[in-house]
């Protein structure tokens, strides 16, 4: 499996949403020890965590940077990538998903 130090980005993946108050303890391990591991094996690879404080944002954003389209939709299609989503969604509110090129720096 390649880390993120050995591809170029050229996608990145962003998810936005609120951790749930009373699931943040189930939140994290799900993410430390499921979703972030299963992501990247599937070729997505974790790039940045940012804790939104300002503004009218979901408080958590996560980017994911891969170098290709393909990957993206295999993603996107598999059962696996559906089970991990719903699974997540028992952990936080306000969810979102997109999809951009991949630039340096934040972005919304």
């Amino acid at each position: 499996m390649a880390s993120f130090q050995h591809i170029r980005p050229r996608y990145k993946l962003i998810l936005f949403y609120n951790i749930k108050r009373e699931k943040q303890e189930q939140y994290y391990r799900y993410m430390l020890n499921s979703f972030v591991p299963a992501v990247q094996k599937l070729g997505v690879h974790m790039h940045m965590v940012w804790h939104i404080a300002y503004g009218e944002y979901p408080e958590r954003k996560i980017e994911f940077v891969t170098e290709s389209a393909d990957i993206l939709r295999s993603l996107f299609l598999s059962e696996e990538w559906d089970a991990l989503e719903e699974r997540l969604l028992r952990y936080v509110d306000d969810y979102a998903r997109k999809v951009v090129d991949y630039r340096g720096g934040f972005q919304v």
